[in-house]
């Protein structure tokens, strides 16, 4: 049951989605997954000594669950237990409990998508007994004694820890230390034959405070694509979600970049610099964006846009900057999975290029410039980079689970990320 809930947050209404997953029936068959709830069951049943009828339990023992898909409505759990009841002294039964209970999702008043029973229908048929003698109504007897509220109440507490961990996924995610990012639904998941589909709104947040994203040209919806994927969960992400998170960090300054320039790289500067600066100041190169980057997504391939004004200048108490150059960059983009974090780097420069935009040192010809500030510019500018982006950035997930098996599809304008659900060793 837990796996459903790795995709379920509150709803927000008033954004646009750039994100989302599709949880697939064989996702909601994870059966590494039930042994957990199994433990549940059985654990509570014996500590609490349930009496869901007259007659004392003493053991409680979960035979079978099962999760199932109702198309435009929610969730149907059907479980079957094995009860040990003591109707009198040196008397035991077993007694089959089946339980059908329909599960829909609602908003609480704190704004968090809670799982709620909306049907719940329990059955009762004896299947052992240690009596020597059994009247043919003992069963239907037994039947009539179930206390129907009282097994409903349980089978709401199952929802309990599964509830707990949804408040989690509306939590910041750190991209920085001064940046998060936030995973928003816009609506209540959508249930049908294909899985459970969400729509998500990334928001970020810098020095505590949201900030407005650029507007998305283009609605994004999930792809017909992931829903006729085999694993268990296909997250996907359109280009603006790309874009959006390097906004993001450029606004939180984690872009912003000093680049140490050796004199003698650029000695045929050295004549006019002698006129301004001492000639042991060191010299510095200031990158700052003069446009927000973009992240480009082609078919097998992504490809990110830097508009740059580098600064050239020397650093003694305070910057002071003799050279401006406007520098556009196109650089290709690697895309992986780690756990629950997608790792993304800069590869390879697949076009820069270099213009002169303010001199104090006079005019200076464009093939002198790169020949001065190229390489460094080069070497440099994707590097920090992806120091900045090492880390990688969490992908929507629940934290009892994590993702193996995981596929990165890049399209044209979304990426696709199948992958398969392995629950986490419970600790403690």
């Amino acid at each position: 049951l837990s796996i459903l809930l790795s995709l379920l947050v509150p709803a927000h209404t008033t954004r646009s989605p750039d994100c989302g997953g599709i949880l697939t029936p064989a996702g909601l068959s994870y059966r590494k997954s039930r042994p957990h709830i199994f433990y549940t069951i059985s654990r509570d049943g014996r500590q609490q000594r349930l009496s869901v009828c007259r007659n004392q339990i003493n053991a409680v023992k979960v035979t079978e669950l099962s999760l199932s898909l109702i198309p435009d409505t929610g969730l149907r759990l059907s479980i079957d237990v094995d009860l040990g009841v003591t109707p009198a002294p040196s008397t035991t039964k077993v007694m089959r409990l089946s339980i059908l209970a329909d599960i829909h999702v609602e908003m609480n008043p704190e704004g968090n998508l809670e799982l709620v029973t909306s049907a719940c229908k329990p059955t009762m048929e004896e299947m052992q007994s240690t009596e020597e003698m059994e009247s043919k109504s003992s069963s239907s007897d037994m039947d009539k004694e179930i206390n129907i509220d009282k097994i409903c109440v349980e089978v709401s507490k199952l929802l309990l820890l599964p509830n707990e961990q949804l408040m989690s996924l509306t939590a910041q995610f750190p991209v920085t230390p001064s940046c998060q990012l936030q995973y928003l639904p816009l609506a209540a998941p959508m249930f049908s034959e294909q899985g459970i589909t969400i729509s998500l709104q990334t928001t970020f947040q810098v020095a505590g405070m949201v900030i407005p994203l650029p507007v998305s040209p283009v609605p994004f919806s999930m792809p017909e694509a992931a829903s006729s994927s085999p694993s268990h969960l296909t997250l996907a992400f359109s280009e603006h979600f790309y874009t959006s998170l390097f906004f993001a960090l450029e606004m939180a300054g984690a872009f912003n970049m000093t680049i140490p320039v050796s004199r003698a790289k650029i000695t045929p500067l050295s004549p006019q610099m002698g006129s301004l600066f001492q000639e042991d100041v060191p010299v510095m190169l200031q990158a700052v964006f003069r446009s927000s980057s973009r992240v480009v997504l082609e078919e097998g391939k992504a490809a990110l846009k830097l508009f740059l004004t580098i600064h050239v200048g020397a650093s003694s108490s305070a910057f002071q900057s003799f050279l401006s150059m406007n520098v556009d960059i196109s650089a290709g983009i690697l895309l992986s999975v780690a756990d629950t974090r997608m790792m993304i780097s800069a590869a390879t420069i697949e076009d820069i290029e270099l213009s002169l935009a303010a001199s104090d040192v006079g005019p200076i010809p464009a093939a002198l410039l790169e020949e001065l500030f190229l390489p460094t510019i080069r070497e440099e500018v994707l590097a920090q980079m992806n120091v900045v982006l090492s880390e990688g950035v969490f992908l929507p997930h629940m934290y009892s689970f994590t993702y193996t098996d995981v596929n990165v599809m890049i399209h044209k304008d979304y990426v696709l990320v199948p992958c398969n659900l392995k629950l986490l060793s419970r600790t403690g």
